[in-house]
């Protein structure tokens, strides 16, 4: 497959891809071996690159909300701010949720040591197979998307059915793993009861649904890149998931989009950034159309 790059020739993407792919080390494999231009496949469009920002007068702020309290008196005004939020930006940050930062500390810390181990050592971890519950990889639609691959690698762990063996993680981050998601899934079972009644439902209506079952950890790093003026970490998307608890290091980077502005979502000490992802509004959708029902 030919593709034309931004300096007008054509390449092999196909190819170039697969040998990428073939090493097994991802973009920290390219780092490690001492590149200074990034590989074509990487370089996005000109008109999708990053440009000088056009909303430096207007002031966007992602809502925060303080989650303490939830259980007694502060819980009705929690969900309206939840309401609001997730119907104006679809995005919140989230304070005082019970995971400690300590352990989300360690967590960031872990994802670090893991991707900075030797190439040999993640090589064997590194797998397209999505039936692997834990993998290495770098862009999980690398051989598939027809757009720029993102400067990004990751380490996956799909938790079926609520489960997954810790000694299958990575020795070197297993700890940090086995602490973060115990924390995580109890925060989960509150977002679903107070997502539940943001959307007008009694506490359990999304728990019944099943729609937050199923677990999965994506732990992304972005290296230092040679060309960042040319790619991005994490380019223009949407989440197809039912949820997303997003956990940010102190770089930020993070922007998402708002009334047609991108707005930076700071990094806040202890906070958590809550994605509404595609799946919970399309099943509001389909809850409206079986209440209310519609005339045709």
């Amino acid at each position: 497959m030919e593709v034309v790059c931004n300096d007008g020739l054509k390449y092999d993407k196909a190819k170039e891809v697969k040998e990428f792919d073939d090493t097994k080390a991802g973009v920290k494999g390219l780092v490690d071996s001492g590149v200074t231009k990034i590989p074509r496949f990487f370089i996005h469009p000109l008109e999708n690159l990053p440009k000088s920002s056009d909303n430096d007068d207007i002031c966007l702020q992602v809502p925060l909300i303080d989650l303490e309290g939830f259980e007694d008196c502060r819980r009705m005004e929690i969900v309206n701010k939840i309401r609001e939020a997730s119907e104006t930006w679809g995005f919140f940050q989230l304070i005082n949720h019970g995971v400690p930062v300590s352990v989300m500390d360690e967590m960031l810390e872990g994802v670090r040591r893991f991707h900075e181990q030797p190439k040999e050592v993640k090589m064997e971890m590194y797998s397209r197979d999505c039936q692997k519950l834990v993998r290495f990889f770098s862009n999980g639609d690398l051989l598939v998307t027809k757009g720029a691959a993102d400067w990004r690698d990751a380490i996956a762990f799909d938790f079926r059915d609520g489960q997954l063996d810790p000694e299958t993680f990575p020795k070197i981050c297993r700890k940090a793993v086995s602490e973060y998601m115990k924390y995580i899934i109890k925060l989960k079972t509150i977002l679903s009861a107070l997502l539940s009644e943001a959307l007008g439902l009694s506490s359990d209506y999304l728990a019944s649904m099943e729609s937050m079952e199923t677990e999965s950890l994506v732990c992304q790093f972005y290296p230092p890149c040679p060309e960042p003026e040319l790619t991005f970490g994490a380019s223009k998307h949407s989440d197809p998931s039912f949820l997303t608890v997003l956990l940010q290091d102190h770089i930020g980077g993070l922007q998402v989009l708002h009334r047609n502005y991108w707005a930076d979502v700071p990094f806040v000490q202890g906070a958590l950034v809550i994605n509404i992802g595609d799946f919970i509004q399309a099943s509001y959708l389909i809850w409206k159309i079986h209440s209310v029902g519609y005339i045709y």
